[in-house]
């Protein structure tokens, strides 16, 4: 086994969580709580 230099230690990708995978699973579990609510829990609009 080798060590590696910090310039290949940066070059390693992988395992990490990209920020839009995130804001895209957040979006859809949100769409899904309002939809679920308002199956659930109808609300009259008041206008």
């Amino acid at each position: 086994m080798s060590n590696l230099t910090n310039d290949e230690l940066k070059n390693i990708k992988g395992g990490a969580i990209n920020v839009a995978v995130v804001l895209g699973i957040s979006a859809i579990i949100t769409f899904a709580i309002g939809i679920i609510d308002g199956i659930v829990r109808p609300l009259k609009c008041h206008s």
